[in-house]
């Protein structure tokens, strides 16, 4: 891989927010094609970086020899929920049709970021009509998930992407050259489901409040809604004094675990020409404290 087959969007943004110095250690939860983690290998940090998917890390222990500095990239291949334990001591898939992640082109239906266990045809073709329909509704807000459902189970057995994108088109009436192809939303709602990806998610940023040192910082990239209401509860609710007896005063209430919360960044307008995959980003960062990480992280 000598060049990433994605653009990291608000790449600027996240290096300011994060503000890397030479000898700075920084997690890089989601490595992808490894688009952040060059940026922050270029200004002299120790990355260690994480990815469930085994070819996003055999080819990242390619580029970091072929750069050669793999003393300051750490890889782990595992979950980003797992960075606890790791560490005690992206959508680069989305464009590999192979993966079965995309409609765009034909491909199996599989969606698995791992490549291990239950992948989106065995969902697919074993699951009753009501969990299809809960999976697309809530992970997809697809308001005629059981119109989607129902013609899924009519149409079963699918194997391929493309089997899958016609069966939802035809459901919900699409007509070629429409704005929006409305097969985005259950596709969407099925590689959440195949992967468990918010509740990774919710796992992961517990993990980064028990990992982070005072003045250690966090920026998380949601794509989505339903990442972005995670992550904005998260930096809400730790962004306040811990719930401590009423009858202490303020100033002796339990310390937030985290300020300097910003308000959601989204990408410019000329990042989004660059990179339309920009548009439905959102950046969140802040800095944790000194206090203690809350019982539920």
């Amino acid at each position: 891989m000598s060049a990433a087959p994605h653009i990291p969007v608000l790449l600027d943004e996240v290096i300011a927010a994060l503000d890397p110095r030479p000898g700075d250690v920084i997690v890089d939860a989601t490595f992808g094609a490894g688009g952040y983690t060059r940026a922050l290998l270029d200004r002299g940090v120790t990355v260690h970086a994480f990815d469930r998917d085994p070819d996003a890390i055999a080819a990242g222990r390619g580029w970091a020899e072929a750069r050669g500095e793999p003393a300051r990239l750490v890889l782990h291949p595992r979950r980003f929920s797992e960075m606890v334990a790791a560490l005690a001591v992206s959508s680069m898939q989305l464009d590999q049709a192979a993966r079965g992640f995309a409609f765009s082109v034909d491909g199996p239906l599989d969606m698995r970021m791992s490549q291990a266990g239950e992948s989106a045809a065995d969902f697919l073709n074993t699951a009753d009509e009501g969990a299809i329909a809960d999976v697309l509704y809530t992970y997809g807000e697809e308001r005629q998930s059981r119109r989607v459902a129902r013609a899924i189970v009519a149409a079963r057995p699918l194997s391929t992407t493309g089997e899958l994108a016609q069966v939802v088109r035809k459901a919900l009436g699409y007509r070629a050259g429409a704005p929006k192809d409305p097969a985005t939303r259950s596709f969407q709602a099925i590689r959440i489901h195949v992967n468990g990806e918010l509740g990774e998610l919710e796992a992961g940023l517990a993990a980064a409040e028990k990992l982070l040192k005072s003045g250690g910082k966090l920026a998380v990239v949601s794509f989505h809604s339903l990442e972005d209401r995670i992550v904005k509860r998260f930096l809400r609710d730790a962004g306040v004094r811990s719930a401590g007896s009423r009858y202490l005063p303020a100033a002796d209430q339990p310390e937030p675990v985290f300020t300097a919360i910003s308000k959601g960044v989204r990408p410019s307008e000329a990042e989004i020409a660059r990179n339309p995959r920009a548009r439905s980003s959102t950046l969140r960062h802040a800095v944790r404290t000194a206090a203690p990480a809350r019982e539920a992280a």
